[in-house]
Protein backbone atom coordinates (compact mmCIF):
# COMPACT_ATOMS: atom_id res chain seq x y z
CA UNK A 1 0.00 0.00 0.00
CA UNK A 2 1.48 3.31 -1.05
CA UNK A 3 1.18 5.95 1.65
CA UNK A 4 2.33 9.53 2.07
CA UNK A 5 2.19 11.29 5.43
CA UNK A 6 2.67 14.64 3.74
CA UNK A 7 -0.67 14.43 1.95
CA UNK A 8 -2.58 13.82 5.16
CA UNK A 9 -0.61 16.24 7.28
CA UNK A 10 -2.26 19.55 6.45
CA UNK A 11 -5.92 18.61 6.94
CA UNK A 12 -5.03 16.52 9.98
CA UNK A 13 -3.13 19.41 11.56
CA UNK A 14 -6.09 21.69 10.98
CA UNK A 15 -8.45 19.20 12.65
CA UNK A 16 -6.20 18.77 15.68
CA UNK A 17 -5.72 22.52 15.99
CA UNK A 18 -9.47 23.00 15.88
CA UNK A 19 -9.96 20.46 18.67
CA UNK A 20 -7.52 22.44 20.84
CA UNK A 21 -9.34 25.70 20.13
CA UNK A 22 -12.70 24.18 20.94
CA UNK A 23 -11.26 22.93 24.21
CA UNK A 24 -11.80 26.46 25.47
CA UNK A 25 -15.50 26.27 24.54
CA UNK A 26 -16.45 23.52 26.96
CA UNK A 27 -19.60 24.32 28.88
CA UNK A 28 -21.85 22.63 31.37
CA UNK A 29 -23.82 20.05 29.39
CA UNK A 30 -26.56 17.74 30.55
CA UNK A 31 -24.79 14.94 28.70
CA UNK A 32 -21.34 14.20 30.17
CA UNK A 33 -20.26 12.73 26.83
CA UNK A 34 -20.89 16.07 25.12
CA UNK A 35 -19.16 18.93 26.98
CA UNK A 36 -18.78 20.85 23.71
CA UNK A 37 -22.50 20.70 22.92
CA UNK A 38 -22.99 24.37 21.91
CA UNK A 39 -20.15 24.12 19.40
CA UNK A 40 -21.18 20.65 18.26
CA UNK A 41 -24.77 21.70 17.61
CA UNK A 42 -23.59 24.66 15.56
CA UNK A 43 -21.21 22.50 13.52
CA UNK A 44 -23.89 19.83 13.06
CA UNK A 45 -26.13 22.51 11.59
CA UNK A 46 -23.36 23.82 9.35
CA UNK A 47 -22.54 20.37 8.01
CA UNK A 48 -26.21 19.64 7.36
CA UNK A 49 -26.59 22.92 5.49
CA UNK A 50 -23.67 22.05 3.23
CA UNK A 51 -25.07 18.57 2.72
CA UNK A 52 -28.54 19.78 1.76
CA UNK A 53 -27.12 22.40 -0.60
CA UNK A 54 -24.50 20.30 -2.38
CA UNK A 55 -24.31 16.61 -1.55
CA UNK A 56 -27.87 15.41 -1.04
CA UNK A 57 -29.17 16.70 -4.40
CA UNK A 58 -26.35 14.91 -6.22
CA UNK A 59 -27.05 11.74 -4.26
CA UNK A 60 -30.74 11.91 -5.14
CA UNK A 61 -29.88 12.30 -8.82
CA UNK A 62 -27.43 9.40 -8.67
CA UNK A 63 -30.03 7.22 -6.97
CA UNK A 64 -32.66 8.11 -9.56
CA UNK A 65 -30.61 7.36 -12.68
CA UNK A 66 -28.29 4.54 -11.57
CA UNK A 67 -29.67 0.98 -11.75
CA UNK A 68 -29.56 -1.04 -8.53
CA UNK A 69 -27.05 -3.62 -9.86
CA UNK A 70 -24.65 -0.80 -10.73
CA UNK A 71 -25.03 0.78 -7.29
CA UNK A 72 -24.43 -2.60 -5.69
CA UNK A 73 -21.24 -3.04 -7.71
CA UNK A 74 -20.00 0.42 -6.75
CA UNK A 75 -20.60 -0.32 -3.07
CA UNK A 76 -18.85 -3.68 -3.37
CA UNK A 77 -15.83 -2.05 -5.04
CA UNK A 78 -15.29 0.48 -2.25
CA UNK A 79 -16.01 -2.15 0.39
CA UNK A 80 -13.24 -4.28 -1.10
CA UNK A 81 -10.82 -1.36 -0.95
CA UNK A 82 -11.71 -0.84 2.71
CA UNK A 83 -11.13 -4.50 3.60
CA UNK A 84 -7.36 -3.98 3.34
CA UNK A 85 -7.31 -1.46 6.20
CA UNK A 86 -9.90 -3.49 8.11
CA UNK A 87 -7.66 -6.57 7.94
CA UNK A 88 -4.69 -4.67 9.36
CA UNK A 89 -6.76 -3.25 12.22
CA UNK A 90 -8.10 -6.68 13.12
CA UNK A 91 -4.51 -7.90 13.28
CA UNK A 92 -3.54 -4.97 15.53
CA UNK A 93 -6.53 -5.78 17.76
CA UNK A 94 -5.25 -9.31 18.30
CA UNK A 95 -7.81 -11.02 16.07
CA UNK A 96 -5.66 -12.91 13.53
CA UNK A 97 -8.58 -15.07 12.41
CA UNK A 98 -10.62 -12.02 11.45
CA UNK A 99 -7.57 -10.45 9.80
CA UNK A 100 -7.04 -13.58 7.70
CA UNK A 101 -10.75 -13.58 6.82
CA UNK A 102 -10.51 -9.97 5.61
CA UNK A 103 -7.33 -10.61 3.63
CA UNK A 104 -9.06 -13.57 2.01
CA UNK A 105 -11.98 -11.34 1.08
CA UNK A 106 -9.62 -8.93 -0.68
CA UNK A 107 -7.87 -11.75 -2.55
CA UNK A 108 -11.09 -13.42 -3.73
CA UNK A 109 -13.06 -10.29 -4.54
CA UNK A 110 -10.15 -8.58 -6.29
CA UNK A 111 -9.70 -11.55 -8.61
CA UNK A 112 -12.82 -13.68 -9.02
CA UNK A 113 -14.97 -10.70 -8.07
CA UNK A 114 -13.38 -8.49 -10.75
CA UNK A 115 -11.71 -5.76 -8.66
CA UNK A 116 -14.33 -6.15 -5.95
CA UNK A 117 -17.36 -5.33 -8.09
CA UNK A 118 -18.86 -8.71 -7.14
CA UNK A 119 -18.80 -9.79 -3.48
CA UNK A 120 -17.97 -13.44 -4.07
CA UNK A 121 -16.29 -13.74 -0.66
CA UNK A 122 -19.54 -13.17 1.23
CA UNK A 123 -21.21 -15.88 -0.83
CA UNK A 124 -18.38 -18.21 0.21
CA UNK A 125 -18.98 -17.42 3.89
CA UNK A 126 -16.22 -14.87 4.53
CA UNK A 127 -17.87 -12.31 6.79
CA UNK A 128 -17.61 -8.57 6.16
CA UNK A 129 -16.17 -6.61 9.11
CA UNK A 130 -15.88 -2.91 9.90
CA UNK A 131 -12.77 -1.73 11.75
CA UNK A 132 -10.67 1.43 11.92
CA UNK A 133 -7.79 2.72 14.01
CA UNK A 134 -10.10 4.47 16.46
CA UNK A 135 -11.60 1.09 17.30
CA UNK A 136 -8.11 -0.37 17.56
CA UNK A 137 -7.17 2.23 20.18
CA UNK A 138 -10.41 1.45 22.01
CA UNK A 139 -9.46 -2.24 22.13
CA UNK A 140 -6.06 -1.20 23.47
CA UNK A 141 -7.80 0.62 26.32
CA UNK A 142 -7.64 4.23 25.11
CA UNK A 143 -10.74 6.11 26.26
CA UNK A 144 -13.03 7.58 23.63
CA UNK A 145 -13.04 11.11 25.04
CA UNK A 146 -15.79 13.65 24.46
CA UNK A 147 -18.14 13.70 21.49
CA UNK A 148 -16.85 16.10 18.86
CA UNK A 149 -18.28 17.18 15.49
CA UNK A 150 -15.52 17.88 12.97
CA UNK A 151 -16.29 20.30 10.11
CA UNK A 152 -17.05 18.31 6.94
CA UNK A 153 -15.91 15.04 8.54
CA UNK A 154 -18.89 14.83 10.88
CA UNK A 155 -19.37 13.08 14.24
CA UNK A 156 -16.34 11.69 16.04
CA UNK A 157 -15.05 11.23 19.54
CA UNK A 158 -11.84 13.03 20.47
CA UNK A 159 -10.01 9.71 20.24
CA UNK A 160 -11.30 9.09 16.73
CA UNK A 161 -10.64 12.66 15.63
CA UNK A 162 -7.04 12.42 16.84
CA UNK A 163 -6.34 9.38 14.65
CA UNK A 164 -7.83 10.80 11.47
CA UNK A 165 -4.31 11.15 9.97
CA UNK A 166 -3.72 7.43 10.47
CA UNK A 167 -7.04 6.44 8.94
CA UNK A 168 -6.28 8.77 6.02
CA UNK A 169 -2.96 7.02 5.47
CA UNK A 170 -4.72 3.65 5.60
CA UNK A 171 -7.25 4.62 2.93
CA UNK A 172 -6.10 3.14 -0.38
CA UNK A 173 -8.09 5.72 -2.34
CA UNK A 174 -6.10 8.44 -0.60
CA UNK A 175 -2.85 6.66 -1.50
CA UNK A 176 -3.46 6.94 -5.26
CA UNK A 177 -0.91 9.29 -6.86
CA UNK A 178 -3.04 10.34 -9.83
CA UNK A 179 -4.96 13.44 -8.78
CA UNK A 180 -7.72 12.90 -11.33
CA UNK A 181 -8.25 9.27 -10.34
CA UNK A 182 -8.13 10.00 -6.62
CA UNK A 183 -10.58 12.89 -6.87
CA UNK A 184 -12.96 10.93 -9.09
CA UNK A 185 -13.05 7.95 -6.75
CA UNK A 186 -13.47 10.26 -3.75
CA UNK A 187 -16.45 11.96 -5.36
CA UNK A 188 -18.10 8.72 -6.47
CA UNK A 189 -17.68 7.20 -3.01
CA UNK A 190 -19.21 10.24 -1.35
CA UNK A 191 -22.23 10.38 -3.63
CA UNK A 192 -22.79 6.62 -3.54
CA UNK A 193 -22.64 6.49 0.26
CA UNK A 194 -24.97 9.45 0.63
CA UNK A 195 -27.43 7.91 -1.84
CA UNK A 196 -27.42 4.56 -0.07
CA UNK A 197 -28.64 6.26 3.12
CA UNK A 198 -31.41 8.44 1.74
CA UNK A 199 -34.04 6.19 3.30
CA UNK A 200 -32.45 6.35 6.74
CA UNK A 201 -32.17 10.10 6.25
CA UNK A 202 -35.96 10.30 5.99
CA UNK A 203 -36.35 8.14 9.10
CA UNK A 204 -34.16 10.50 11.12
CA UNK A 205 -36.03 13.53 9.81
CA UNK A 206 -39.45 12.14 10.69
CA UNK A 207 -38.73 10.10 13.80
CA UNK A 208 -37.18 12.54 16.28
CA UNK A 209 -37.74 16.05 17.57
CA UNK A 210 -34.05 16.59 18.40
CA UNK A 211 -32.11 15.20 15.47
CA UNK A 212 -28.76 16.30 16.86
CA UNK A 213 -29.21 14.49 20.19
CA UNK A 214 -30.53 11.36 18.52
CA UNK A 215 -27.65 11.25 16.05
CA UNK A 216 -25.11 11.86 18.82
CA UNK A 217 -26.46 9.16 21.13
CA UNK A 218 -26.81 6.62 18.36
CA UNK A 219 -23.33 7.39 17.04
CA UNK A 220 -21.72 6.94 20.46
CA UNK A 221 -23.68 3.75 21.06
CA UNK A 222 -22.69 2.13 17.78
CA UNK A 223 -19.03 3.09 18.24
CA UNK A 224 -18.98 1.37 21.64
CA UNK A 225 -20.77 -1.59 20.09
CA UNK A 226 -18.06 -1.88 17.45
CA UNK A 227 -15.13 -1.51 19.85
CA UNK A 228 -16.51 -4.37 21.97
CA UNK A 229 -17.48 -6.48 18.93
CA UNK A 230 -21.15 -6.40 19.82
CA UNK A 231 -20.74 -6.94 23.57
CA UNK A 232 -20.38 -3.46 25.12
CA UNK A 233 -20.69 -2.94 28.88
CA UNK A 234 -24.25 -2.09 29.85
CA UNK A 235 -24.92 1.66 29.88
CA UNK A 236 -28.14 2.50 31.70
CA UNK A 237 -28.12 6.00 30.22
CA UNK A 238 -28.73 4.49 26.79
CA UNK A 239 -31.66 2.26 27.77
CA UNK A 240 -34.11 4.63 26.10
CA UNK A 241 -32.57 3.75 22.72
CA UNK A 242 -33.94 0.60 21.13
CA UNK A 243 -31.43 -2.22 21.47
CA UNK A 244 -33.25 -4.20 18.81
CA UNK A 245 -31.60 -2.22 16.06
CA UNK A 246 -28.11 -2.32 17.42
CA UNK A 247 -26.51 -4.54 14.77
CA UNK A 248 -26.82 -3.63 11.12
CA UNK A 249 -29.65 -1.25 11.99
CA UNK A 250 -27.46 0.71 14.36
CA UNK A 251 -24.72 0.88 11.77
CA UNK A 252 -27.18 2.18 9.20
CA UNK A 253 -28.67 4.82 11.47
CA UNK A 254 -25.33 6.00 12.78
CA UNK A 255 -23.99 5.93 9.25
CA UNK A 256 -26.84 8.17 8.22
CA UNK A 257 -25.90 10.62 10.93
CA UNK A 258 -22.32 10.64 9.73
CA UNK A 259 -23.22 10.88 6.08
CA UNK A 260 -25.63 13.72 6.70
CA UNK A 261 -22.55 15.54 7.94
CA UNK A 262 -20.41 14.64 4.91
CA UNK A 263 -18.62 11.63 6.37
CA UNK A 264 -17.71 8.68 4.17
CA UNK A 265 -18.02 4.93 3.99
CA UNK A 266 -16.59 2.86 6.89
CA UNK A 267 -15.85 5.99 8.86
CA UNK A 268 -12.90 6.76 6.61
CA UNK A 269 -11.85 10.30 5.82
CA UNK A 270 -11.98 10.28 2.05
CA UNK A 271 -12.77 13.98 1.84
CA UNK A 272 -9.08 14.64 2.39
CA UNK A 273 -8.39 13.03 -0.96
CA UNK A 274 -10.19 15.80 -2.81
CA UNK A 275 -7.56 18.34 -3.74
CA UNK A 276 -6.48 20.06 -6.98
Amino acid sequence: MKQSTGKAGRPAAAILALSLIVGGCASTSQNPDDPFEPYNRAMFGFNETVDKAAIKPLAQGYDAVTPLPVRTGVGNFFGNVGDIWISLNNLLQGKPGYALNDAGRVLINSTVGILGVFDIASELGLEKHDEDFGQTLGVWGVGEGAYFVVPFFGPRTLRDAAVLPIDMAGDDVWAIDSVATRNTLTGVRLIHTRASLLGVDRTLEEGTLDKYAYARDFYLQQRRYKVYDGRPPRDDDLDDLSMAGIGAGADAAAGAARTLELAFINDQTATAGWRP
